[in-house]
């Protein structure tokens, strides 16, 4: 039987997700909101979600496991590094407005290989009245 590995997780997101997150982030939202969103997600608590509420939300695909960036996070997994938590901004159901990944896909999926159930965590914000 195979050995269950589990996905540790660190305690805050890598200082170069932030800007990884703003590079995304600049294909939806003008510069000012991008700015404001990184800062809302650099202070944010941490929460968990199970990934597959997360793809369901975001309405996104599964990335496959031999997707490289998918691959290169379940082998640090495998090697027993943690990976980081990931950034989330919420969506809008009344607006039918989906949850944005603005950092993790990779990490969601390899997660979601290992376990779709296993609660991850994730800084979640809210637009802010701004851009609403």
């Amino acid at each position: 039987m195979a050995k269950q590995v589990t996905v540790e997780w660190a305690d805050a997101p890598a200082e170069h997700d932030y800007p990884a997150a703003a590079s995304f982030l600049r294909l939806t939202a003008a510069p000012a909101l991008v700015e404001v969103l990184t800062a809302l997600l650099s202070q944010a608590p941490t929460v968990e979600h199970r990934p597959k509420d997360i793809l369901r939300a975001a309405r996104l695909q599964l990335l496959p496991a031999d997707d490289p960036e998918v691959a290169r996070d379940l082998k640090h997994v495998t090697k027993g590094k943690p990976l980081s938590p990931i950034l989330l901004v919420r969506g809008e159901l009344s607006l039918d407005r989906p949850l944005q990944i603005a950092d993790g896909y990779h990490r969601l999926c390899a997660s979601y290989h290992l376990s779709q159930d296993t609660e991850i965590p994730c800084r979640l914000v809210d637009l802010p009245a701004i851009a609403v």
